[in-house]
């Protein structure tokens, strides 16, 4: 049977819902009901109390309806003026709590993938458009959100790095999975995030290369023949039941349980390593190709 994700399209302009955000979202409601209380009670308008702690009309507003979340100095500077008598001061901490437990929260189309992800005894990865998350540096997923279109806010952007860094964590959990990977030559000559961020990653690479329980390959750009035309996928071996497949194409991504298909995209990837440089051979042109960048 085939799994079907559901879109993305919602998922690229806002954070998606789960237990933690929600319980963010409902801290932040709250929060921002004692602001507004506080400063009806203080005779002030929403623009007065803005100019006097130095913030914009349009922040204090989004603040009052829980949209944003406050920031600690505004809720030391508010509860002064305010003469709340420490009560916006208390609530800092549970703030920061819950914007932690939020940050590293995946979408919710995603959620699925990177539970098998966590647990799965071997993953096989082949992109042909980037480097797959679990092999980013944090400069390079940064660099990667913020360019992303339509664009996404600040808060955003750091809760989605903060969750692809925390996925990364399989690396080197116990026991070990076994990863496989095939990147495109080409993915590696383009310097997304600048020549620094670029550099990075390309030290990067060959220090997972070199893991016990690594083998990563470069698909060259000059092949002639290519199996992997058809697209990106990844392949989970979860413990103790059937291989699973992944895919995304632009605004939908979908797992496929279907033991055909499954089978299917197992043999291609099978071709299309084979059709790959061999691991030492890529971790040298990896190299070469850094040591070029520097010059």
């Amino acid at each position: 049977m085939r799994t079907p994700g559901p879109r993305q399209s919602d998922t690229e302009g806002r954070p998606e819902p789960s237990e933690d955000a929600d319980g963010l979202v409902d801290l932040n409601r709250a929060v921002g009901r004692q602001v507004k209380l506080l400063r009806e009670r203080a005779g002030m308008t929403q623009k007065e109390l803005g100019d006097r702690l130095g913030y914009g009309e349009d922040l204090v507003s989004s603040l009052e309806r829980g949209r944003r979340t406050p920031q600690p100095e505004f809720l030391d500077a508010a509860d002064d003026l305010l003469d709340a008598g420490g009560l916006l001061k208390a609530t800092k901490e549970d703030v920061a709590r819950a914007k932690a437990r939020a940050r590293v929260r995946h979408p919710a189309w995603f959620r699925d993938y990177a539970r098998l992800e966590a647990e799965a005894v071997e993953v096989s990865f082949y992109n042909n458009h980037d480097i797959p998350g679990l092999f980013q540096t944090e400069g390079r997923t940064r660099a990667l959100y913020e360019m992303r279109k339509p664009l996404l806010d600040e808060e955003l952007i750091e809760q989605r790095v903060a969750s692809r860094l925390d996925r990364q964590k399989i690396l080197t959990r116990r026991p070990l999975p076994v990863l496989t990977v095939v990147i495109e030559e080409v993915v590696l000559h383009r310097p997304l995030g600048g020549h620094e961020v670029h550099r990075e990653q390309l030290g990067r690479l060959p220090e997972l290369g070199r893991l016990r329980t690594v083998e990563l390959q470069v698909m060259p750009t000059r092949r002639t023949e290519h199996s992997g035309m058809g697209g990106s996928f990844t392949l989970l071996m979860p413990r103790g039941r059937p291989q699973v497949a992944y895919t995304e194409v632009q605004t939908s991504a979908r797992l496929a349980t279907d033991l055909d298909e499954v089978r299917i995209l197992a043999a291609r990837y099978g071709s299309i390593r084979a059709q790959a440089l061999p691991p030492r051979e890529s971790l040298t042109l990896i190299e070469r190709m850094r040591t070029e960048d520097e010059h």
